[in-house]
């Protein structure tokens, strides 16, 4: 399979984005690697500036990890942060983490849907991106991932699954993309290497994750973006970020 465009989620080089000189010069260089689309988790500048920048270095913006309670609290205040990057997928980057009952996972969904709602008019999503907690089974012996799928609106939510902690959390990543088939907007692309103490975040093609298959997987269920994410880089990200992108365009592009 082929894809036209590749992503990156913008955490990945968080600590190059802090003054609006910065922004753009970290852009220019995500385009020089091969990267024309990204995703942010949250702003560390204002959002017209940043839109405007992305406009000027031809950088698409296409979906956010932005403030939940803002969503939920100033629909109005958090859709127009949106505009001002120039999309209409409003996401958050997990909920949860700590534990959260029953109760509470689905007073999220509730709310959850209520903002999916009211974007649907504009054409866009709520989008939710998973981390590992998510497949720890709970008191009824059930995962809080089926809950998140059950719950959540397919008609005005998706999800941003997140393949190395699909896997960390020990779900099998060609079957959650082809049980989310329509539902995933933004496929984050995140490698596992394994030493003899732990697993690991590292770049695309130098873990063990079977690209290939997802990939297909991921062509068949209808993803629309695909986001390199590595949290966490041994050296300069911006290095870790070509090696990703140099193995997804000999492959994949």
């Amino acid at each position: 399979m082929k894809i036209e465009k590749l992503g990156v989620q913008l955490f990945t080089i968080r600590d190059f984005m802090a003054t609006p000189e910065q922004f753009r010069e970290s852009i220019r260089k995500l385009k020089d690697l091969g990267y024309d689309q990204g995703q942010t988790a949250r702003m560390q500048i204002p959002y017209d500036i940043a839109g405007q920048i992305c406009r000027e270095e031809k950088f698409e913006i296409v979906g956010t990890h932005d403030n939940f309670d803002l969503m939920v609290e100033d629909f109005e205040q958090a859709y127009k942060n949106h505009q001002l990057l120039d999309t209409n997928i409003m996401g958050i980057g997990g909920f949860g983490s700590k534990g959260a009952s029953i109760e509470e996972i689905n007073d999220f969904i509730a709310k959850a849907n209520v903002i999916g709602d009211k974007l649907a008019p504009y054409g866009g999503k709520f989008t939710y991106h998973n981390h590992s907690h998510e497949f720890i089974k709970d008191e009824e012996g059930r995962l809080m991932i089926d809950r998140l799928v059950e719950g959540l609106n397919p008609a005005t939510t998706s999800f941003v699954l997140d393949t190395y902690w699909v896997q960390f959390g020990g779900g099998d990543v060609r079957h959650w993309i082809e049980k989310l088939t329509g539902r995933i907007d933004i496929l984050h692309l995140k490698d596992m290497g394994k030493n003899r103490e732990k697993q690991f975040i590292t770049e695309i093609g130098n873990g063990n994750l079977y690209w290939e298959g997802i990939m297909e997987s991921a062509e068949k269920a209808g993803v629309r973006y695909y986001v390199v994410e590595q949290d966490h880089c041994p050296g300069d990200p911006f290095d870790s970020l070509k090696m990703s992108s140099d193995y997804i365009h000999k492959n994949f592009m």
